[in-house]
């Protein structure tokens, strides 16, 4: 499990990023559009990747953090965009 923190971590920062993107770029109306695509993108990506890898253990585990972390992310951005109103 320990190479695959690399991945993981390495997703969560591009969930970030394209967070930060959409917060200043999309209004607040609009937001749980991109909001809710980054988070399937976020699980799409990590299951691409074990597609590719074709190495069934540890993938639920990878899942279930990926799809943790960028849930997190995207619920402190929500937070953020309802507080400043």
């Amino acid at each position: 499990m320990k190479q695959n923190w690399l991945e993981i971590i390495l997703i969560w920062l591009t969930v970030a990023v394209m967070t930060v993107i959409s917060t200043f770029t999309v209004s607040r109306e609009h937001i749980l559009g991109p909001f809710a695509a980054i988070l399937a993108g976020s699980l799409a990506l990590v299951s691409l990747i074990q597609l590719f890898r074709a190495e069934p253990k540890g993938f639920v585990r990878r899942l279930i953090y990926v799809g943790g972390g960028s849930y997190l992310i995207l619920t402190i951005a929500t937070a953020y965009i309802w507080l400043r109103g």
